[in-house]
């Protein structure tokens, strides 16, 4: 009796020792999955190397002035009236395989998507790294996507148009926010991108005389002559044009 009481008991004592490790073990893999949930999250959030930079130096202000960049805006246009007759699940379903498209054509020109603000699209070059003729690269990712509305107008059977607007120079780029955290762009060159789109017209690409210098030697241009851009003044903007 006295064997088989110290036998149970080491029994016993292995069994309890055995679902301690199996429950350390359980949640050991649940903390490691949080944790690359938590950081492919941030991979999402951000650029590749900008969450890199976060994710060694936590509390580090990201915060980067780069000289040459290039902005594209675009939205589509009557959106407001066509989002009035679309139910809900239909709007969102209907962005989604847009920008969806507009994302991967981002991804083939090297560009960082910053942001969609309602209907409207924001991707740039040459940030967070500098890159190569940054502004040829969004002037193609533009006729892309007038391309790919083209398709997708003729897929449904209705005219899907967009404005686009082009400018290039120095920005500043960086991270804001705690719980959120957002990669952002500011400075004069994203504002005049967006004035460039919102001033312009269904199907075109409207450009600014920086945009132009750097792209002359592989595109053509048509002259639309001084355009008063609210909050900027007066400017002398084209309408880019792929070469024949």
């Amino acid at each position: 009796m006295i064997i088989l009481s110290v036998f149970g008991t080491c029994i016993l004592s292995i069994a309890v020792a055995y679902v301690a490790f199996l429950q350390a073990e359980t949640a050991e893999d649940a903390l490691e999955a949080e944790h690359a949930r938590s950081e492919a999250l941030l991979y999402n959030l951000l650029p590749t190397e900008i969450a890199g930079r976060l994710k060694d130096a936590p509390d580090q202000t990201i915060a980067d002035s780069l000289d040459h960049t290039a902005i594209l805006f675009a939205d589509i246009v009557d959106f407001t009236p066509r989002s009035a007759r679309m139910a809900p699940k239909e709007l969102v379903s209907f962005l989604n395989r847009i920008f969806s498209t507009f994302d991967e054509l981002a991804a083939k020109h090297g560009l960082e998507k910053i942001k969609t603000i309602g209907d409207a699209y924001m991707v740039a070059a040459g940030l967070p790294q500098p890159v190569d003729r940054p502004v040829h690269r969004v002037a193609e990712m533009a006729f892309d996507m007038l391309a790919a509305l083209r398709a997708l107008s003729d897929e449904i059977g209705e005219a899907i148009e967009i404005r686009i607007g082009l400018h290039a120079g120095p920005v500043v780029a960086g991270v804001i926010g705690h719980q959120k955290l957002f990669y952002d762009v500011w400075g004069d060159t994203v504002n005049t991108a967006s004035r460039m789109e919102s001033h312009g017209q269904p199907g075109r690409i409207q450009v600014t005389a920086a945009a132009r210098e750097a792209l002359k030697d592989a595109y053509d241009f048509e002259p639309r002559g001084a355009v008063e851009i609210k909050g900027i003044g007066r400017l002398e903007t084209w309408w880019l044009a792929q070469r024949t």
